[in-house]
């Protein structure tokens, strides 16, 4: 089973063709997060150049799902990962490929490489422990009610994982739900040396984190990101939450305009240059009173502390927490069946 991975859309696609493998040069990674960065990555497979109607050209890789699912395991987590970390992530990895292959939602080929879908970068980090642990689970795929499961997953859930209508459409996912993750919240330097790559171990705080913004400076990020003129910021309102915490519905108040917004990835887009952690924060607002030296009388503006939890979307696995419980020595089929309540572990009909 091949799968066809938009790898990068530029005005020109640089690459270099090797014996059985080719390298695209300037390759975009952590598009529009805290991340964001360029590197030249090398992959297996074909190969193709498409060009766009817009001038663009985007180069797509084809190759076999299960070499896919090396790079993909290895991309999101560092290959030297404890091997039933590996293994859960190759099962819920799979799972998702083929969903997406069965509804693609690219024009041209299945999946994206980026964090949109999942992160795919060749050959660049990957070992013989990723090709071990997508071997040893060869196939295998989650089940729910006679379905292959949408797993979902992301850094650090924080301390609890989030439910499916927070994040994503107003349904009811069942294998999708809110569980106590006490793995994550005090994960061992060792371990996190072991399983984050190396521009991700550069985010130090990402369970418990908080950033500062004057009125001032939000107003501006809010009205580049949105093109909305909010005016001054004069408040921020949670208006509801999920089960973890995390705000799906966010009252922004200014004095020019004011409108709801949601759900969380669009609130951690619009309050932050790069993208927030996660929506779940708590609001902290106080006065600073300013007074310029040719005034006798100062200016009072708003500050607007964002004290937050966790690292994305929070829905199914956590991968800090799915470590720590591989690091203690629980085996894959119990991390899944720990962040996917109710789904069962199947092997596809070849």
């Amino acid at each position: 089973m091949n799968i066809r991975v938009g790898i990068l859309t530029a005005p020109h696609i640089e690459f270099e063709q090797r014996a059985n493998t080719f390298i695209l040069k300037n390759v975009r990674i952590g598009i529009g997060f805290h991340w964001d960065r360029h590197e030249d990555q090398e992959f297996a497979g074909t190969l193709e150049i498409r060009n766009n109607a817009d001038g663009t050209q985007t180069a797509i890789n084809t190759i076999d799902l299960e070499d896919y699912l090396c790079s993909v395991i290895s991309s999101e987590m560092n290959a030297n990962s404890p091997m039933e970390l590996l293994k859960a992530h190759a099962v819920i990895s799979r799972s998702w490929a083929i969903r997406a292959m069965q509804k693609p939602n690219h024009e041209g080929f299945h999946v994206c490489a980026d964090d949109h879908c999942q992160r795919y970068e060749g050959l660049l980090r990957m070992n013989e422990r990723a090709v071990e642990a997508v071997n040893a689970t060869r196939g295998q795929v989650l089940m729910y009610d006679n379905e292959i499961c949408d797993c979902r997953y992301y850094k650090c859930c924080g301390g609890r994982t989030e439910i499916w209508r927070t994040c994503w459409e107003d349904i009811d996912v069942p294998y999708i739900q809110s569980v106590q993750c006490d793995y994550c919240k005090s994960p061992s330097p060792k371990v996190l040396r072991l399983v984050l790559n190396d521009y991700d171990q550069e985010t130090k705080d990402f369970r418990d984190w908080s950033v500062t913004y004057t009125a001032e400076e939000l107003s501006e990020i809010i009205r580049s990101k949105s093109g909305i003129d909010f005016g001054e910021i004069l408040d921020l309102i949670p208006l509801h939450r999920g089960a973890s915490g995390r705000i799906d519905s966010l009252k922004i108040v200014g004095t020019k305009h004011t409108e709801v917004i949601g759900k969380e990835l669009k609130i951690r887009y619009l309050l932050s240059k790069s993208c927030l952690y996660s929506s779940w924060f708590e609001v902290k607002k106080s006065f600073q009173l300013s007074i310029p030296s040719d005034r006798a009388f100062g200016q009072r503006t708003f500050t607007f502390q964002l004290n937050g939890h966790g690292w994305g979307h929070g829905a199914g696995l956590c991968q800090i927490g799915a470590a720590v419980m591989a690091s203690e020595g629980h085996p894959y089929e119990e991390i899944l069946s720990y962040y996917y309540r109710g789904a069962v572990l199947d092997k596809m009909a070849k």
